[in-house]
């Protein structure tokens, strides 16, 4: 690039001269290139060390006169092209116009003066874009893209002076964090180190203390593990490669790359020492650990936090905290961990004060709420900035819009209608459903409030009671009396503080009459209902009368939901269930519906109408459980491999034991799933839901290891798996509500056998609280943090179970091994991750459609195929392999998307390597038709019964040149030159007596002569070819009385009754794409046509090119080749050092 000029005192220090001319000199930076010695390793090892390679390129060119002791800067290049193509710039334009100045201060000046236009005017045509990255980091990044040939679209988010372990011995060097790339480079006294690993093959990354360092990262692939140490800041690193890696597993997941946040705001001023990626990425994580510490909708950004203080009028006190303020939102969280927890939506806010400062009350802001609660803060540094904030809130959102949290219901302003929703089955017989008050079965709108539809205001429970006897109903009362005074002392509705007081209250179970509600507030559903009015309305509406995969698979399993109970023996509370899991299939069509989803729902049911079991089953789905009900559960197997973990972390003994029987997969994922409904007797597994409602997955973690822990001693004397699953059944299903005088029914698990004792009693309180005294430390920081390491293990176990998935159902098509059937499929999926994050011709969602089979989810485009095309086949073309590699591509392209799956692509490879003679030349001669020579509109299918059209001469002629270029590495070179020069004179003998006899009586060839190829004919343009005469070749036309079907073509002895011509009667020579056949002029398109199976019969005559095309190849040697190269897709320069260095060397 040109430089603005700078003056260089020491121009021969530490810089080679290459070239020089009276006015310029081009400089290489000693370290750099060939030579140098051992100041050269010195000079290169300090510019590694100390970064100063991203600084400083390495090629210059500096302006001199022959007085002046001073040089000028005036360009600088990364590589020897780019400063070679200024170096000539310069002698074209310049240097005759210097020689005629007399002054050298005059050259100084115009130099000077004509880059800093040079300059100028690339600056001007550039596209004015914003770039907050400064310059250090810029040169960082092209240094990056320099050494590891990354593209553009590669973006450095970071990076970390640190050290390699290669062996025993550290590298010093740098390490580069790109969004989808972990890089590092050293060069120490000339030995060059260089490591490239895509985050998508990471497997396991986590913090190692090591003997000689205290910590170091430790990244392990499939194939290696690597340590990086000595880092300045290692958890910033390691926090960094955490989300990289997690951007990578979303990918794998579910096709989710990485997007920049566009809200993010602009930086106040360039980062010295990070970019706007990192930015982003540290507000995101922030933004999710603000969401999940206080249960907010995905769409809260956090603008900020600060410092202050909140007043406790329950306690009388101020107690030290932060405020978070988010788009739509104010928090307080304590310092002390859960003293108090407080969410204020600025939907509800009404006043807002600023009060006088005092030494006792610092900066105070009094916030009111429609629920006339008060809120007082204090020693707040961003006070006016808090104030604006909430009046442009309450400008922009209009009154009408805010919503209260009354008793138990939301108080809208407005109604919402929906229509008059029946699915099929869904009849008045057999509902108690009150008629349309519209009157018949109208589709017309009605409200939603309406009781034609008694779900969609009233809790399954309360439409079908269950009669309670009367210690329960005393023991509810009692329940809702201390709530009462709990929401009259702290608060009732989202403002309500949150206190060890609420946690002692929940450990009690919630009252029936109050669960729906407190579900919806302490999962963090009923703000996301509130902000969305009509949306589940919507859904109803847009999926009615719709059919899907998620809506048959409901239909089967709407009557195993919880048919006990007498909600789900009729059709209403069938009706609800389907409405509810429908809906939530169309709004997240991602994961549509998971078998569990409907045991889960119809519990929500009981206690929540209809919109608010969905947005309960959103929360659920997408926050409190993510990934569990997806099509591979990857969320549950995340959490049952962190219960593993925390259960060789706090139970060793038995966790020993238990992974020796595999018990504890086989229980967790029925456990996790749903919510122990599935495996405690009801009434027990609702008191579990209600503390998981509040306290998260730690609940159900917490109950997993007690439940272990109260069996420890019968699960060590347990035999087999099968034992120990009987143990564990039998304790579950005898938990129940002790204080309840009535039996405790089980309505998912039959009873107990009568010839066995029944087992004794388990209280669930006593369960409760003994995994919280015994298992409450466990932290949710900490479980975040297994659910990590985890999950990178999960993910790449399902994909290495995805690839022997696709290997066991294509080995029966093809005859590669299992081995290389695996290492193509690893291949051509490194290509479709290529152009998922490098961009290509197709959106990823396009190229990886997890709705497919494993078979059909990968997929690449025409130049990606062309790529694997010149590594993997066999058939090398030289310069024709390009056009090959698009004719088969096309031929593969069987619906005509642009788009291969890897099947198509194996078979394709399979054919080359493992066909017989027939099918290699059928396959040959396919790619020389349509659509192998150009796209077709219409999808063609893969084989088409019709026999194969013929091939006219342009496409013979271009069939010709393929096969010379196959046979140009062959060690039998010669000789099959040779043969198919025969083989092609013969097929033009063919072709032209076939169009002797096709054409009408009495018409000649322009000649006078009968063209029929016969020797001395000057007319046919075929001198010096003879051949004897056959019958086939003088009476049929191309292709007549021929077999026409491939059976016939393989059975047909008849075919080598066609002439054959000598092999000196055609010379060979290597046909590029302007060369025609010597002695063979290229005939009018039309002129005449041969077909497959005179090809075929043309070839059978000689048997080295039966040889070559019967010879089976062996793939594994590409490979092996293709594993070798970079794994990183590398930008190939036009010319290497090498040829640089020599050319400017003469």
């Amino acid at each position: 690039m040109w430089l603005i000029p700078e003056e260089v005192l020491l121009a021969n220090a530490l810089w080679v001269t290459e070239r020089a001319n009276p006015f310029f000199v081009l400089q290489r930076r000693k370290g750099h290139g060939r030579g140098g010695g051992l100041s050269g390793l010195l000079v290169g090892t300090l510019d590694v060390v100390l970064d100063l390679s991203a600084r400083i390129a390495p090629y210059r060119i500096l302006h001199q006169t022959q007085e002046s002791q001073i040089y000028w800067n005036i360009a600088g290049g990364t590589s020897r092209k780019e400063i070679t193509r200024h170096w000539e710039w310069l002698e074209k334009n310049l240097l005759q116009t210097l020689s005629v100045f007399d002054n050298e201060e005059d050259v100084t000046t115009f130099v000077k003066g004509k880059v800093q236009g040079i300059i100028a005017e690339e600056n001007k045509n550039k596209e004015a874009k914003e770039d907050e990255d400064c310059g250090k980091f810029k040169e960082a990044e092209l240094k990056m893209r320099k050494l590891f040939g990354m593209p553009e679209v590669e973006k450095l988010v970071n990076h970390y002076s640190c050290s390699y372990w290669k062996g025993r011995v550290p590298r010093q060097g740098w390490l580069y964090l790109s969004v989808n790339h972990l890089c590092f480079y050293s060069f120490l006294l000339g030995k060059e180190v260089k490591l490239v690993i895509r985050w998508v093959d990471v497997t396991q990354l986590e913090k190692n203390e090591t003997l000689l360092f205290p910590e170091c990262v430790r990244l392990s692939t499939r194939d290696s593990e690597h340590y990086l140490s000595m880092f300045l800041n290692i958890n910033e690193t390691f926090k960094l490669m955490e989300q990289l890696a997690t951007i990578a597993m979303r990918q794998l997941l579910d096709n989710e790359s990485f997007a920049q946040d566009p809200s993010l705001p602009k930086a106040p001023k360039p980062l010295k020492h990070s970019s706007t990626l990192k930015r982003d990425l540290d507000a995101r994580a922030k933004n999710e650990q603000y969401r999940s510490t206080f249960r907010l909708p995905k769409a809260e950004r956090l603008d900020g936090h600060t410092e202050c203080t909140l007043w406790l009028p329950f306690g009388k006190m101020h107690i030290a905290g932060q405020m978070f303020v988010s788009n739509n939102y104010i928090c307080f969280a304590s310092k002390e961990e859960d003293a108090c927890n407080l969410i204020i939506p600025l939907r509800d806010v009404t006043i807002v004060e600023k009060a006088d400062s005092s030494s006792v009350l610092p900066s105070p802001l009094s916030i009111s709420t429609s629920s006339k609660m008060t809120f007082l803060f204090a020693s707040l540094r961003e006070r006016d900035f808090l104030v604006q904030k909430i009046s442009d809130f309450l400008q922009r959102t209009p009154s009408w819009g805010r919503v209260g949290w009354g008793r138990g219901h939301c108080e809208f302003t407005c109604c919402f209608s929906v229509a008059d929703f029946r699915w099929p089955g869904e009849g008045d017989s057999g509902s108690p459903s009150t008629p349309n008050p519209r009157g018949g079965t109208t589709s017309e709108p009605f409200i939603y409030c309406s009781e034609s539809i008694p779900t969609a205001t009233h809790a399954l429970r309360a439409i079908f009671p269950i009669l309670d006897v009367l210690l329960l109903q005393v023991k509810e009362k009692m329940k809702e009396e201390l709530w009462n005074i709990h929401f009259v002392e702290f608060g009732r509705g989202v403002c309500m503080y949150r206190t060890p007081k609420t946690q002692e209250l929940v450990l009690r179970g919630l009252p029936e009459s109050l669960r729906g509600e407190l579900w919806l507030l302490f999962s963090g559903a009923l703000n996301e209902m509130v902000t969305e009015p009509g949306y589940y309305a919507e859904l109803l509406a847009r999926s009615l009368g719709r059919s899907s995969l998620a809506t048959e698979e409901i239909e089967r399993d709407l009557h195993r939901s919880m048919p006990e109970h007498p909600a789900f023996q009729t059709e209403t509370g069938i009706a609800a269930l389907r409405r509810v899991l429908t809906a939530y299939a169309f709004h997240n069509p991602n994961i549509g519906y998971c078998q569990a989803m409907n045991i889960v729902t119809s519990v929500l049911l009981l206690y929540c109408n209809e919109e608010e079991a969905f947005w309960l089953l959103v929360a659920l789905c997408e926050r409190m459980l993510p990934d569990y009900y997806n099509t591979r559960v990857v969320g549950a197997l995340v959490d049952q491999g962190v219960f593993e973990e925390l259960t060789r972390e706090h139970l060793p003994l038995l966790y020993e034991w238990m992974q020796e029987l595999g018990v504890i997969s086989t229980i967790s994922l029925s456990w996790f799933l749903t919510l122990f409904l599935s495996v405690m007797p009801f009434p027990s597994a609702v008191l579990l839901i209600d503390c998981f409602f509040y306290h998260g997955i730690k609940l159900i973690f917490q109950v997993s290891l007690a439940v272990l822990e109260a069996n420890q001693e019968q699960l060590l004397n347990c035999a087999d798996e099968g034992e120990a699953m009987t143990v564990l059944g039998r304790y579950l299903d005898s938990v129940c509500i002790k204080r309840n005088s009535s039996p405790s029914t089980s309505h998912l698990q039959p009873p107990a056998s009568d010839r066995e004792l029944p087992p004794p009693q388990i209280d669930i309180f006593e369960l409760i609280n003994s995994s919280y005294e015994k298992f409450g430390t466990i932290r949710a920081e900490a479980i975040e943090q297994m659910r990590f390491n985890q999950r990178l293990k999960v993910i790449q176990s399902l994909e290495d179970s995805a690839k022997r998935s696709v290997v066991r159902a294509i080995l029966t098509d093809t005859a590669f091994s299992v081995e290389d059937l695996e290492d193509l499929y690893l291949l051509f999926k490194a290509k479709h991750l290529t152009s998922c994050y490098w961009g290509g011709n197709s959106s990823a969602a396009d190229r990886h459609d997890l709705s497919q089979s494993y078979l059909e989810q990968y997929r690449i485009d025409a130049d990606q195929f062309c790529q694997l095309f010149a590594a993997l086949a066999p058939w090398a073309c030289g310069p024709h392999s390009h056009v090959l590699a698009a004719r088969m591509f096309r031929l593969l392209d069987h619906n005509s998307d642009s788009l291969i799956s890897f099947k198509e692509f194996v078979i394709g490879l399979s054919g080359m390597y493992h066909g017989d003679l027939i099918e290699k030349l059928k396959l040959l001669y396919k790619l020389h038709l349509p659509p192998g020579t150009s796209p077709i509109v219409n999808p063609h299918p893969p084989l088409s019964p019709r026999p194969h059209p013929q091939c006219e001469s342009e496409q013979f002629i271009e069939l010709c040149k393929t096969l010379y270029n196959l046979f140009s590495e062959d060690p039998e070179e010669g000789g099959l030159y040779q043969a198919i020069g025969t083989v092609a004179s013969l097929l033009l003998r063919i072709g032209e007596a076939g169009k002797q006899v096709s054409r009408p009586p009495g018409r000649g060839n322009g000649n006078g002569n009968t063209g029929n190829g016969s020797p001395g004919n000057p007319g046919n343009g075929n001198a010096g070819i003879s051949a004897p005469r056959s019958p086939a070749v003088e009476l049929s036309p191309a292709g007549e009385g021929l077999p026409s079907s491939d059976e016939e073509l393989r059975d047909d002895t008849s075919l080598s009754s066609y002439s054959m011509v000598s092999a000196g009667s055609l010379r060979c020579e290597d046909i590029g794409e302007d060369t025609v056949l010597v002695g063979c002029p290229r005939p009018a398109p039309g002129d005449w046509a041969v077909s497959l199976q005179q090809i075929l019969a043309s070839v059978l005559t000689e048997p080295l090119l039966v040889t070559f095309f019967e010879t089976r190849g062996d793939i594994r040697p590409r490979i092996i080749q293709c594993k070798r190269q970079r794994v990183v897709e590398r930008q190939q320069s036009s010319c290497s050092e090498q040829d640089l260095s020599s050319s400017s060397s003469t």
